[in-house]
């Protein structure tokens, strides 16, 4: 980065986390500060003049405490995990007399921001970009020479089927905001898998490598696009009842020669919005229709006007 200030170009560094840091822990008793309606780590932002927390997922928000409100002891919590604020606080401490602007849906409520950050890029004013997956979205920064990717495995980490290559085209697409124009550019990624296959094919700029090993591996294990895939998701605000509705529905799965059903097991945001979930994964080959299938097995059950049922049919993500 010192390289590239002093010859006069721009950096980009990327990390696809909102906020100042993902985690606040006690450091006295332990204990991980979470959102009340989710089953998630309420994330410390700075930013905008407020000190506050916030879930993600449910926009919950509370001022940042002076005390543990496990333990109570004060002075004790601390930020765990970088985000695009801290990072934005790391780039003033090492480059004091660099500009430096963020590009975030946190920091851009308003168009006219955004459009300053873009313009502050395209004229050279701004020296450093901090900035999440809007950052990487079709931008033309002529000066831009050096992209620096931090934390690169967060998109790999959890059980979506497509991880993998969301994560390669989102990195493939950030790399590309370098040296797009007469001088080179550089990207250097953060990575604690070196060796994953993601990684690997993109130090190669070898993408047909990695669609190859997806696919090799999809049909393998018999998914889409040689399988079908469909989830049914219960929720409720009261975990014995959803309980018990996903017992009844386990208990009257159809018998079918090429369906098998999986569950009923927690889905991966166990509570969300205050709402307990519980998930059936029902896998398939790719000629069985699965409506006609999930039509019947619902009918065998009467789900109660408390419990919603959600039902998706080659569902392209599963949070």
């Amino acid at each position: 980065m010192r390289e590239t200030l002093a010859r006069g170009e721009q950096t980009l560094l990327y990390l696809n986390r909102r906020g100042y840091a993902p985690l606040t822990l006690c450091r006295q008793c332990g204990g991980k500060l979470g959102c009340p309606q989710c089953s998630a780590w309420l994330v410390e932002h700075r930013q905008q003049g407020k000190h506050r927390l916030l879930c993600h997922h449910c926009d919950y928000a509370v001022a940042y405490p002076s005390t543990c409100p496990h333990c109570h002891t004060e002075g004790k919590l601390a930020a765990c995990g970088p985000g695009i604020e801290r990072l934005d606080e790391e780039v003033a401490r090492h480059f004091p007399q660099a500009s430096r602007a963020i590009l975030a849906s946190d920091n851009q409520n308003h168009l006219r921001a955004m459009q300053g950050v873009v313009a502050g890029m395209e004229s050279g004013a701004t020296h450093i970009l901090i900035g999440t997956q809007m950052s990487a979205k079709g931008y033309h920064f002529p000066q831009l020479t050096l992209v620096g990717v931090v934390d690169g495995d967060l998109g790999l980490q959890g059980g979506d089927l497509r991880a993998a290559e969301r994560t390669f085209q989102m990195l493939y697409q950030v790399a590309g905001r370098s040296g797009r124009a007469a001088a080179a550019g550089r990207v250097y990624i953060q990575t604690v898998q070196p060796r994953h296959g993601v990684m690997q094919c993109l130090s190669q700029h070898n993408r047909s490598r990695l669609i190859a090993t997806l696919i090799a591996e999809r049909e393998k294990y018999h998914m889409p696009p040689f399988g079908r895939l469909a989830t049914l998701t219960l929720s409720g605000t009261e975990t014995a009842k959803v309980a018990t509705v996903a017992a009844a529905l386990a208990s009257k799965i159809p018998t079918h020669a090429t369906i098998t059903v999986l569950g009923p097991a927690p889905a991966p945001l166990a509570l969300l919005r205050g709402r307990h979930r519980i998930r059936f994964l029902l896998q398939s080959d790719k000629r069985t229709p699965l409506q006609p299938f999930i039509r019947h097995w619902l009918t065998q059950v009467k789900i109660p006007a408390t419990i919603r049922l959600a039902v998706d049919v080659d569902p392209q993500s599963f949070g």
